[in-house]
């Protein structure tokens, strides 16, 4: 007995920024299926475990607005808090973390209830988040204050804080927990804080360097690490490319040219592929994970910002 495929698989969704829409993208053709509106200045997005939800931050419309994958239709809202950015999820799916930008604040939302469980005050314009695989923490960075700020799930406490280098953009664990990397895009560096002990410890910072491009532009944001926790990839928003990053010796091995103003990335479920959101060129790149090298560019909405991939 063959069984059909859920209405999710194989999708890839695009938040447009200024287009205030979602691109969806048949992963298996590379093709557009549709785009739908979204709400005013869509960010930071997601997919449920189960595949059924896509969330959206609205950032001007100071919410999280929920889609249902196979229909594209809006559901209901979520409380976010102001100016919503970019959020974590818990793997179970409940609750929301999201950084609210021009709050100083991030919010805690119950995914099922719709109601907000704790507003952690923060450093300065919070943007990044992440959170550990054993969900003990979650990650947030104050891109004016300069830190990672480590909160306790368990009492929404803020333990910890790791000073880091100008306007940190985004966070990531490696899938062990062992390693966690912050971008900071004016400072130009990515800093990997060991966090295997009781005490995270910042031991190394990653710096760039491509001929040609004026360090100014080499400004790290969105990043992702392999499952395997060999390979860091790191978006490097104006000088388009990503670097490729031993995640063992911290060395670049490579840049990939990729499109305008490269921000945020995403992997397919069997990581085969690495997307990438290009948002002065009004596309995303496909990468070949393996051979390090882009495939393909496709169309999107206006100024791409985020993207996500339903599960399998």
């Amino acid at each position: 007995m063959i069984c059909a495929a859920p209405a999710w698989a194989n999708k890839v969704y695009v938040s447009n920024e200024k287009g205030n829409t979602v691109t969806v993208i048949d992963s298996e053709t590379w093709e557009v299926i549709t785009e739908f509106p979204s709400g005013n200045r869509p960010r930071g997005i997601g997919v449920s475990p189960d595949g059924a939800l896509l969330y959206v931050c609205a950032s001007d419309d100071d919410t999280v607005r929920v889609f249902d994958t196979e229909t594209y239709q809006e559901l209901y809202t979520l409380p976010s808090g102001p100016d919503p950015e970019l959020f974590t999820m818990h793997p179970s799916g409940n609750p929301l973390y999201i950084a609210n930008e021009d709050d100083n604040l991030v919010t805690v939302v119950d995914t099922e209830s719709r109601t907000v469980l704790a507003e952690v005050p923060v450093g300065v314009e919070p943007e990044g988040m992440a959170i550990s695989p054993d969900t003990k923490w979650v990650i947030n960075t104050s891109e004016t204050t300069n830190m990672a700020h480590f909160i306790d799930t368990s009492d929404y406490k803020i333990k910890h804080n790791i000073l880091v280098d100008q306007r940190p953009r985004y966070a990531t664990y490696t899938d062990d927990g062992t390693k966690l990397f912050v971008s900071s895009e004016i400072g130009g560096t990515v800093s990997v804080i060991d966090t295997s002990g009781d005490l995270p410890e910042l031991i190394h910072k990653i710096g760039f360097e491509v001929p040609g491009v004026q360090p100014e532009w080499l400004q790290p944001v969105g990043m992702k690490v392999t499952s395997d926790g060999n390979w860091l990839f790191v978006a490097l928003g104006p000088a388009n490319r990503v670097a490729v990053v031993d995640a063992q010796s911290y060395e670049v091995q490579d840049y990939i040219l990729v499109g305008q103003r490269v921000w945020q990335m995403a992997f397919t479920p069997d990581q085969a592929h690495l997307l990438t959101t290009n948002g002065n060129s009004n596309d995303i790149t496909v990468i070949d994970v393996a051979a390090q090298k882009a495939l393909k560019s496709i169309q999107v909405g206006q100024q791409p910002w985020g993207v996500v991939v339903a599960p399998d």
